[in-house]
C-alpha cells in the first residue's frame, strides 16, 4: 500500500505539516496526569457534575456541526465547525471522566459492544437521562440566534473552565486549562458577530435584537446550582455556578454595549416541579435532535468506526 491509498491517512498518522485545521499531532491534555480521583471525593457526585459539563459541550457540538453546508459564508461554516470540534474533544473527556468515576451512569449495550464508555453515554443514553442545560438544545434558528446563543455559552463556560483550573480532581483540572485557550477564542468570535450584527443594517440588527429575546429566557438556568455542584464545590473540586454570575453579567454587557443593544426583562424560562435541564427536563427540540446523533449507532450497536 502506498501513501496514497487511503485518504485518511493523513489525518491518523503524525506529521509536521499541519495542513489540517488542528495539525495532526493532538496535544492530549491528560498527558503526565494522575488520573487518581482525591479519596474524599464523592463519586457519584463527580460523575454528575462531569456528565452536566460534559453534556452542555456535546449537545452545543451537535448544534454547531449541524450548520455545515449552511453557514453564510464558507468561513464561518469552518469556524462554527472547529468550535464545534473544540467542544466535541470536551465532551469526549468529560464523559470519560464521569464513567470512571461511577460506572453505573454508563448505559448497558450489550456483552460484545465495542463501544467505549464515552460512546455509550453519548448515543445510548434516553432524553430524560441527558443533563445538559436547556439553552444548548434550543433550534439553531438563524445565524444570528446561534451566535448569540454561543456567546452566552462560551461567555459562561469560559468563567466556569477558569475557576476549574485549580480543581482538586486532576481531570478536571487539566480538561478546563485546555479549554479555556478554546473557549476564549469561542467567545471573542461570538461577540464580533453580535457587534457587527448589532451595529450593522436595519434588517441585520432586527435579527440579533430578535435572538437576544430568544435566547435571554435561558440565561438563568446557568447559575442553578445542583445539590452535586454544591457539595463539590465547597470540596474544592467544582464551581458553583452562581460564583460566575457577576462576571457573565460584565461581560454580556460590555459586548450587548458595543452592538448597541440591550438585555431583556422578560421572565425566565419555567421549570416542572422545580426540574430543568440538569435534572432530565428537556424541551421540545432535544427529542429530533438526540435521535438524529445516535440515529446510526443504535441501528449498529455492534460496529467498529
Amino acid at each position: 500500500m502506498t501513501d496514497h491509498d487511503n485518504a485518511y491517512d493523513g489525518l491518523v498518522n503524525e506529521d509536521t505539516h499541519g495542513q489540517w485545521a488542528f495539525g495532526t499531532s493532538f496535544d492530549d491534555p491528560l498527558a503526565g496526569v494522575d488520573t487518581t480521583v482525591p479519596d474524599d471525593v464523592d463519586l457519584e457526585a463527580l460523575a454528575a457534575y462531569c456528565l452536566m459539563l460534559g453534556d452542555d459541550a456535546l449537545i452545543s457540538s451537535q448544534r454547531l456541526a449541524q450548520w455545515s453546508t449552511r453557514a453564510p459564508e464558507l468561513e464561518e461554516e469552518v469556524a462554527l465547525a472547529n468550535v464545534g470540534l473544540d467542544l466535541l474533544g470536551q465532551a469526549r473527556l468529560l464523559l470519560a471522566r464521569a464513567a470512571a468515576a461511577d460506572c453505573t451512569v454508563v448505559p448497558y449495550v450489550s456483552e460484545t459492544s465495542p463501544a467505549p464508555p464515552e460512546d455509550a453515554l453519548a448515543f445510548f443514553r434516553d432524553e430524560a437521562d441527558f443533563r445538559n442545560v436547556r439553552l444548548t438544545e434550543l433550534d439553531n434558528g438563524d445565524f444570528a440566534k446561534s451566535q448569540v446563543r454561543l456567546l452566552v455559552f462560551s461567555t459562561w463556560r469560559l468563567a466556569v473552565f477558569t475557576r476549574l483550573r485549580v480543581s482538586r480532581d486532576p481531570v478536571l483540572a487539566a480538561v478546563a486549562d485546555k479549554g479555556v485557550k478554546e473557549l476564549t477564542y469561542h467567545r471573542d468570535y461570538a461577540a464580533r458577530w453580535v457587534v457587527t450584527l448589532g451595529c450593522g443594517t436595519d434588517e441585520s440588527r432586527r435579527r440579533v435584537h430578535d435572538a437576544i429575546a430568544r435566547v435571554w429566557p435561558y440565561v438563568s438556568e446557568l447559575f442553578v446550582p445542583t445539590d452535586e455542584e454544591i457539595a463539590l464545590a465547597q470540596a474544592g473540586v467544582a464551581v458553583d455556578p452562581r460564583d460566575v454570575r457577576e462576571e457573565f453579567d460584565s461581560v454580556l454587557a460590555q459586548v450587548l454595549h458595543a452592538a448597541e443593544l440591550e438585555a431583556p426583562d422578560g421572565k425566565a424560562v419555567g421549570t416542572i416541579g422545580g426540574r430543568g435541564g440538569r435534572r432530565g427536563i428537556h424541551t421540545e427540540a432535544f427529542g429530533p435532535l438526540i435521535a438524529e446523533m445516535q440515529v446510526v449507532a443504535r441501528a449498529h450497536p455492534e460496529g467498529v468506526w
